[in-house]
This record gives structure tokens, C-alpha cells and sequence, in this order.
């Protein structure tokens, strides 16, 4: 070539090389501008881009006895319980805690001396004017019962707040 480049094209390896780089430039300087605009529906066997819904937000809350007890799941709403302070959203259960559910009093409510004493009675509930349970006479089998519920509801369900006194918030 006259102009003293020694870069040949004749060889297939140099000519692939400058499409290559020539492609690699223009990809730089010119990104594609037609990307597509439309969600991809799937992905191989099915999975789908996009969640059929967003699953609900749980948010970390301040309960009181009085602001727990609305949670009871009668009117098909989220049901909430409470065990040694620790608020769970059992709404999944709602076989178990709903209103005809076998734990169904414990619904809205703190079921911490109920599921020490392995006991779903109305006595071993608090009312919701009064202080707290400070569960000062369970046994030590009782507060093991308690903390087992305590992990079996955290493996099982969301935790979604704190249980206060009446007058702490």
C-alpha cells in the first residue's frame, strides 16, 4: 500500500479484528436505541420478571394492649398476637388464630401466659386496660413452653412490632 501503513487486510485474523474493533467502537459511541420497551413475560420454563403481586409490607410497630386488639381477624383482617413483648403477624394462620380457630382468643391479644401454660382459656389473658403481664410466677418449664412458641412463631411467621404499655406511646 502506498500510504505506508502496515497494517494489512489481507490476512482474515487482522480484517475479523477490525470488524471486531469497528463493531466494539460503535456499540460505544452509539448504544443500541432500540432496547425494548416491553417486559419480558418469562424466562425459560416459566419464571416470570415480574411477582403476580407484591407480597404485603410489614412494618415494625409500637403496640399497646389497646392498639393490638383491633388486629382479631373477625371482620378478614390482619391478625396480630403478641408473646413476652414480641408482636407476630400469625395472619397466614388464620385457621389456627381466626375467630373460629383453636388459638382464636389469642388473636389481637397477648398470648404470652397462654402459650406458657400450653392454656387457649379466656382466664389467661390480660385485660387490655391493665398493665402488661410481667409473668413473674411461670415455672421454668413455663417460660421454656413460651420460648419454644417464641421460635416456632419466628421461623413460621412475620415479626412485625413490639408490644408496650398502655401508656408508653
Amino acid at each position: 500500500s502506498s500510504m505506508g501503513l502496515s497494517f494489512d487486510l489481507g490476512t482474515p485474523v487482522n480484517t475479523a479484528l477490525f470488524v471486531y474493533i469497528l463493531y466494539s467502537v460503535q456499540r460505544i459511541l452509539f448504544p443500541s436505541l432500540s432496547a425494548s420497551s416491553t417486559v419480558p413475560k418469562e424466562f425459560k420454563s416459566g419464571y416470570s420478571w415480574m411477582p403476580v403481586s407484591h407480597p404485603p409490607t410489614v412494618l415494625f410497630k409500637t403496640y399497646t394492649p389497646k392498639t393490638l386488639e383491633p388486629f382479631h381477624g373477625k371482620d378478614g383482617g390482619r391478625i396480630l398476637l403478641a408473646i413476652n413483648g414480641t408482636v407476630f403477624d400469625v395472619t397466614a394462620g388464620r385457621n389456627f388464630y381466626g375467630p373460629d380457630g383453636m388459638y382464636g382468643n389469642f388473636a389481637g391479644r397477648d398470648a404470652s401466659r397462654g402459650m406458657a401454660k400450653q392454656s387457649f382459656e379466656l382466664s389467661m389473658l390480660t385485660p387490655i386496660d391493665q398493665p402488661l403481664d410481667k409473668l413473674r410466677d411461670l415455672t421454668t418449664d413455663e417460660v421454656d413452653n413460651m420460648k419454644g412458641w417464641i421460635e416456632h412463631f419466628s421461623n413460621k411467621y412475620i415479626v412485625c412490632g413490639q408490644l408496650v404499655e398502655n401508656d408508653a406511646v
